[in-house]
């Protein structure tokens, strides 16, 4: 008698310090239709170039809190005095009809899906964070940007060092060098993850 299998999706959660390669990693990924890309809602202005819907879900503080009042989030949390959170039924459904889903999210945020309520995103949860080499590399790739002044650098130097000791928690840790090494060194985790025999439904 033959066997059909199926699978329930899985929440990748990358996070990474500020200037390590993340926003390129996941541009990346993106450019493939290998993922549902989970859109944040955020209180905060679109900045230049942004595109509704596409970077963020741009919405007012009254909406926001609305919407935790709903309880509508897996998570959220204020960053530099604006609201982030992450909508839960748009990703809940797509991980149940087998639909993989990436979050580009901070520490804080990846600690709260980690420690969800909802046993059936721990199962689907898949965290890896992105480790630049060093903090002399890190300082490299901020100045190279090119967009903040020497003080707003060693600010965000300082956040980055706090944030890194959170590797430990995650699942994965992939130290940064190429972008097209990060890519690969991702798809290697995306491919284990895929084929967990935990993951198989069998009907």
């Amino acid at each position: 008698m033959s066997s059909r299998f199926t699978r329930n999706g899985v929440l990748f959660v990358l996070s990474a310090p500020s200037g390590a390669g993340k926003t390129t990693l996941v541009d990346a990924l993106r450019q493939t239709s290998e993922f549902v890309y989970s859109v944040s809602c955020t209180t905060r202005p679109a900045r230049a170039g942004e595109v509704e819907g596409e970077d963020y879900r741009f919405v007012s503080d009254e909406e926001f809190s609305a919407r935790v009042r709903a309880g509508e989030f897996l998570e959220y949390a204020t960053v530099h005095g604006h609201q982030y959170g992450t909508l839960l039924k748009a990703l809940a459904e797509n991980l149940s009809n087998g639909r993989d889903v990436l979050i580009d999210i901070d520490t804080q945020g990846a600690a709260k899906i980690r420690n969800s309520k909802d046993e059936f995103i721990r199962q689907a949860l898949a965290d890896i964070f992105l480790m630049p080499p060093d903090v002399d590399e890190l300082r490299r790739r901020l100045t190279k940007r090119g967009t903040e002044t020497a003080e707003q650098i060693e600010t965000r130097l300082g956040n980055a060092i706090r944030e890194m000791k959170s590797w430990p928690e995650y699942r994965y840790t992939i130290i940064s060098r190429t972008t097209e090494e990060d890519l690969q060194k991702f798809r290697h985790i995306m491919n284990a993850e895929r084929y967990l025999s935990r993951r198989l439904i069998q009907k």
